[in-house]
């Protein structure tokens, strides 16, 4: 088949950027506060967003002028250093814990986080495999146990750290790819029944995870403890009415948010440009995913094809989840809201991820 290079979605492109630009705005007012008082440097965190967006941009431009066939060429190198990486981070005394979880590499500030390299990681290896051997997706032993225990190894050394929002994430990613490829749908009702069965027990083994679905169900009940971030991310959504309170006029982002400029911005967000704000971004990712979607559908190729449906879903699936938790609907994950929350290796990914998808487009039919 003859590829024909053309322009990139141009539509990805600008709800990108427009996306990206809300998020370093925010990151500055969302963090402001908090950085004074832990840095005695208001633009700490802004100055960060700000250096790793431009460096996301780069990598974007450079991904979206590199032939996306060539990822497949080295599919399973880069799926075994990620393998590598979160393996190296469990070791004691080599990686660094943050908020309860050993997720990082790096010495101080500057550090990456592994898991969020191993989502693009599985996201391009299943396209490979998909692409080359989708005959076999229906059959169970053939088509489903290869990639799912390579997904379940994978959620392993994800949840050794621990993180369940980021093994969340990349397992819900790769049952959309599954689904994509043609899988019997009795196979993945099977799969769901015991995927819903493993998560329960994951919660139930870990007693800060109950606590957590009980502070979800009734916040009020531990308002001080489990309860806390969701009532104070509900105060904040609640005042920012229509118009909002204004930019930078938060009164949560005043140490009564935690790490507001993280998984929490969207609550800040809505509080200071109210419904308006917040329904331009929610329209923007909406965007975002319609032309991703639209691009996986127009793919010149089965692995073009699988490949934008594992990058556009990782993100729908992080945005679905994020402003589920902020607003109530999902219990606290510890997921952040892609291009908009404050995060070095997330953010350089997803730009990243988003670079491949406009190469992709590019050979759009």
């Amino acid at each position: 088949m003859v590829k024909i290079r053309s322009n990139p979605d141009w539509l990805i492109v600008m709800a990108t950027l427009a996306i990206l630009g809300i998020g370093v705005v925010m990151v500055y007012s969302a963090s402001a506060v908090l950085a004074f008082r832990e840095m005695g440097d208001w633009y700490f965190y802004a100055k960060r967003q700000l250096f790793f967006a431009i460096l996301g941009i780069i990598a974007m431009y450079f991904t979206m002028n590199i032939d996306y066939w060539v990822w497949k060429k080295w599919a399973k190198i880069g799926l075994y250093l990620c393998f590598l990486l979160l393996i190296i981070i469990l070791i004691p005394g080599v990686g660094l814990t943050r908020g309860g979880a050993t997720s990082w590499l790096g010495v101080g500030a500057f550090s990456i986080q592994p898991s969020e390299f191993m989502k693009l990681g599985i996201i391009v290896f299943l396209a490979k495999m998909f692409s080359e051997k989708q005959e076999q997706i229906t059959s169970f032993k053939s088509g489903l146990i290869p990639p799912l225990s390579i997904v379940g190894l994978a959620f392993g050394f994800i949840m050794l750290q621990p993180d369940l929002g980021t093994g969340t994430v990349l397992v819900g990613t790769s049952v959309l790819m599954i689904y994509t490829a043609g899988a019997k749908m009795k196979h993945l009702l099977s799969l769901m029944m015991v995927g819903v069965i493993g998560f329960v027990g994951l919660i139930a083994a870990a007693p800060y995870r109950i606590q957590r679905i009980l502070g979800f169900l009734d916040p009020w009940q531990d308002p001080l403890g489990t309860g806390y971030q969701l009532i104070q991310s509900l105060y904040a959504i609640g005042p920012g009415g229509l118009m909002g309170l204004g930019l930078g006029m938060s009164r949560q982002k005043h140490l009564y948010v935690p790490e507001p400029q993280t998984d929490f911005i969207f609550a800040i967000l809505a509080e200071e440009l109210g419904f308006i704000g917040g329904a331009t971004v929610l329209l923007l990712f909406t965007l975002l995913m319609w032309r991703g979607f639209r691009t996986a559908i127009t793919a010149p190729d089965l692995f073009g094809s699988f490949l934008a449906v594992g990058i556009i879903g990782m993100i729908g699936i992080q945005v679905i989840i994020n402003i589920g938790v902020v607003t109530g609907m999902f219990p606290v994950t510890g997921i952040t809201l892609p291009l908009l929350s404050y995060g070095g290796s997330s953010l350089t990914i997803t730009l990243t991820a988003i670079g491949i998808l406009l190469n992709v487009s590019r050979y759009a039919r």
